[in-house]
């Protein structure tokens, strides 16, 4: 079976090793014509980088690039990247990275053209419509990272760098115009990453999966990238080089990122607060409270568990489930505690508070409490 291949949902999607050489086309594709970059810190000078840059600038697309990106990015890097679309004259961006470059290059692009601050774009209510749709420029995606799913999402988590509050940023236009997914960009990711990012993709069809809204599509989708995850994210952890394995671990972050529209739960409730004052990785985080949400939501979602478990190969229904995560964890390295990935002496009042205005908790199958959170929160120190 060839991995290659072209999809139009939720976006264009081109998929394949080695489709980064059409970036130029994609660009036309979206009507850019002089594209800024914008990717992290990290991605900057790596050759993976480099190299795009130079068949932006072979195109005539110029190499301009922003990458004041932090790995939980804030509207300060939000702010210096606007600047800089603006001042240089760009018509459309290329996020480019995990999910803090493609979460901040799409928010430049939205925001290029609007006057009001980014926070009067929050996910509440329909506070999306605010915005100018003609002042959003569009967006080539092309992520370096199999987890977020940011490439095929209609929003960006921004850190509030006042409040240290992670927010969600909101518009169907958020959505990019066309999808690079070129495996070969990840071959580079180290093991530590390539565990985290996978488990992230892993929480966003697990989570999906137990929402009690009615989306069958995404319910289809989140198990199916429920599946890929488990058989093929240890052997992309295992060898980096599987280009197989990296390229089915791509499609899982795109489908989860697309199930999500089903309902995200507590997982990402707590992960949230915890990224955005600890500074944790994301995906790692979302790993290693999934054991204490599960348990907390079996009452509702043990039936449902039972099927996917029985679809996914794994013998013993709810506990069995329960007890495949707790493997996948170990065999990743992935620390068993908040305590043991660095979250010391924490606010706990602050946490749950900040985890109960989320807006994921409307998806999660038990309602969320300032009780049941606490305990949340304290069974994963």
């Amino acid at each position: 079976m060839s991995l290659t291949a072209n999809w139009s949902y939720p976006t264009a999607i081109r998929f394949g090793a080695g489709r980064i050489s059409e970036l130029a086309d994609a660009c036309a594709a979206a009507g850019i014509k002089k594209p800024l970059l914008v990717t992290d810190k990290g991605l900057s000078y790596l050759p993976i980088t480099q190299s795009t840059l130079d068949l932006m600038e072979a195109a005539g697309l110029g190499r301009a690039m922003f990458s004041d990106v932090d790995p939980n990015p804030t509207e300060q890097n939000a702010e210096a990247g606007i600047k800089m679309f603006r001042d240089g004259g760009h018509d459309g961006v290329i996020a480019f990275g995990g999910g803090s470059g493609l979460d901040l290059g799409k928010l430049v692009a939205f925001m290029s053209g609007q006057t009001r601050p980014i926070w009067d774009f929050e996910d509440i209510g329909d506070w999306w419509t605010r915005a100018d749709p003609d002042g959003i420029a569009p967006i080539v995606a092309v992520p370096t990272t199999a987890g977020t799913g940011s490439e095929v999402g209609r929003a960006s988590v921004i850190t509030n760098s006042e409040t240290h509050e992670k927010k969600i940023i909101f518009h169907p236009k958020f959505l990019p115009s066309v999808v690079i997914c070129d495996p070969e960009l990840t071959v580079g990711m180290p093991p530590m990453i390539t565990a985290g990012t996978g488990m992230d993709a892993f929480a966003h069809c697990l989570e999906a999966f137990c929402s009690p809204h009615y989306h069958p599509m995404s319910q289809g989708m989140a198990l199916e990238g429920m599946r890929l995850v488990k058989e093929y994210l240890p052997r992309a952890y295992n060898d980096g080089t599987d280009i197989e394995a990296r390229a089915h671990m791509m499609s899982a972050a795109a489908m989860g990122a697309t199930a999500f529209q089903k309902g995200l739960g507590a997982i990402h409730a707590m992960s949230h607060p915890i990224g955005a004052v600890h500074h944790t990785h994301h995906g790692t985080t979302n790993a290693v409270v999934m054991q204490a949400v599960l348990k907390l939501n079996r009452p509702e979602v043990e039936e449902r568990l039972t099927q996917a478990a029985a679809y996914l190969g794994i013998e013993g229904g709810f506990d069995g489930f329960y007890d495949f995560v707790g493997e996948l964890n170990a065999s990743l390295g992935i620390p068993a505690t908040l305590t043991e990935l660095g979250v010391t002496d924490p606010d706990i009042d602050a946490l749950v508070a900040s985890a109960l205005t989320d807006p994921s908790c409307g998806g999660n199958p038990v309602e969320l409490t300032k009780e049941n959170v606490t305990a949340l929160f304290k069974a994963c120190l």
